[in-house]
């Protein structure tokens, strides 16, 4: 699924297309993707001009004069900005088309994806119990400890959790751990406050960087010009389970906590 580097990626990529467009018309060749896809998409967005593309979490919103539709992309969406008369294939779902003669398209081949809408002085559902951006300034280790006092929950489950932050997925919540030094298993409630500031630096440089690489490709993502990310060449435990730890050697490990599959390494990280 794309991760919060991805979606960043998708937004800085399609923004200077859509941003300053007029929405002419809405093709919809389907009803719904993972929910139904609401009537204002097509009664509200045509005639209506894009003023942000914006992101929260790993959805992307894109703010007209009446509301945001709001695009999720799921396990396999991408969003791409084609020519207005490009030939939709099979997975298809949706083309947004601009003023400028070129089209938004979002396609999805597994449909786990979304587009949804939010009335202008409104928060939807889905955004309203979202914990702070990583890579803002609310996100620091002092809101980590007071959501963390009495918590028994592993802290690798605790950091993906989006109520305390978002868009932290497992693998950028693995490569942060292993960055920070600290084992996935342990109770959060039971970290200090030098730890989590090690954990939180960690995590912002891990999902700065990748966003710099363009996310990371391990099956489906692309950005929006058809290329892959190329973080996933710099992952240090992800997906490494039985190679050697590139800072001291050791074996890496993998372990099975709450359905997660987790790797890491038993000298590193405690």
């Amino acid at each position: 699924m794309p991760e919060l580097p991805e979606v960043e990626t998708t937004r800085r990529g399609i923004a200077p297309h859509v941003v300053g467009r007029r929405i002419v018309s809405v093709t919809l060749r389907r009803d719904a993707l993972r929910w139904p896809i609401p009537p204002e998409i097509r009664d509200e967005l045509p005639g209506q001009r894009i003023d942000a593309a914006r992101r929260r979490a790993k959805y992307l919103l894109l703010d007209a004069q009446s509301g945001s539709a709001i695009l999720h992309l799921g396990m396999s969406g991408c969003l791409r900005v084609l020519p207005d008369d490009a030939p939709p294939k099979r997975h298809d779902h949706v083309d947004l088309h601009l003023d400028d003669g070129h089209l938004l398209r979002l396609t999805d081949p597994r449909r786990f994806g979304a587009l949804l809408w939010q009335p202008l002085g409104h928060t939807h559902e889905l955004l309203a119990r979202l914990g702070p951006e990583p890579l803002s300034d609310d996100f620091d280790a002092a809101c980590l400890m007071r959501a963390a006092a009495g918590r028994s929950a592993p802290v690798k489950h605790f950091l993906m959790d989006q109520r305390i932050v978002v868009g932290v997925g497992n693998i950028y919540a693995a490569e942060a751990l292993f960055q920070a030094g600290i084992h996935p298993a342990r109770a959060a409630g039971r970290i200090s406050k030098a730890r989590w500031e090690r954990l939180v630096a960690a995590v912002k440089h891990i999902l700065a960087h990748a966003i710099t690489r363009g996310g990371t490709t391990l099956r489906d993502f692309l950005d929006p010009d058809g290329e892959p990310g190329y973080f996933a060449q710099e992952l240090f435990v992800y997906g490494r389970a039985g190679q050697a730890c590139k800072h001291c050697g050791s074996v890496l490990r993998a372990a099975d906590w709450g359905q997660r599959a987790t790797v890491y390494c038993p000298t590193c990280q405690r």
